[in-house]
């Protein structure tokens, strides 16, 4: 699949999502760092597809795509949702499922991508290579997001220390 088709399928799979559900809400709740949930699921999407396209791997596209985007679908703000504010990590994927079913119609192979895609934490692992792909994806981006997050903040503390030096070298 070359680059073209790629960012087709992402684009029409996006569109698709935000039209027939509620994947535009993403765009408010925020998973790590200063990235939306909405940003995330796209990062995972997109890379999901590249290792499946790099690797030729026989897989569902279309599924693996939609499935990479809903991953996330549980649609609050985990960060202060009152109900499982701990065990978000293990809930998550389960209201997520939930979440989509009622505004999709989903393969099993999505199902399978949503569900799993938090293994081993929860202590179920993908049964098939689409959500095993997704399952990694998402760890390499959820890394990134966090690095990067944590990157920015020493960028500041560094910052303000050097504005307080240069303070007291006045």
């Amino acid at each position: 699949m070359n680059s073209s088709e790629k960012r087709k399928l992402i684009i029409n799979k996006i569109n698709y999502c935000e039209k027939n559900g509620r994947f535009s809400l993403e765009k408010e709740f925020i998973q790590h760092g200063n990235f939306s949930v909405y940003r995330h699921s796209i990062s995972v999407a997109i890379l999901s597809l590249n290792i499946a396209s790099k690797f030729n791997l026989r897989v569902d596209y279309d599924s693996l795509v939609r499935g990479a985007l809903l991953h996330d679908y549980f649609l609050y703000d985990w960060h202060t949702h009152k109900s499982f504010p701990c065990a978000h990590g293990f809930a998550h994927p389960f209201i997520a499922l939930k979440n989509a079913k009622e505004d999709f119609s989903l393969t099993d192979c999505e199902k399978d991508i949503i569900v799993h895609h938090m293994f081993p934490l929860v202590p179920l692992p993908p049964l098939t290579p689409e959500g095993w792909i997704v399952c990694i994806s998402d760890k390499i981006c959820a890394c990134y997001e966090t690095v990067y997050a944590i990157g920015i903040a020493l960028k500041r503390m560094v910052y303000l220390i050097y504005l307080q030096t240069k303070r007291l070298a006045v």
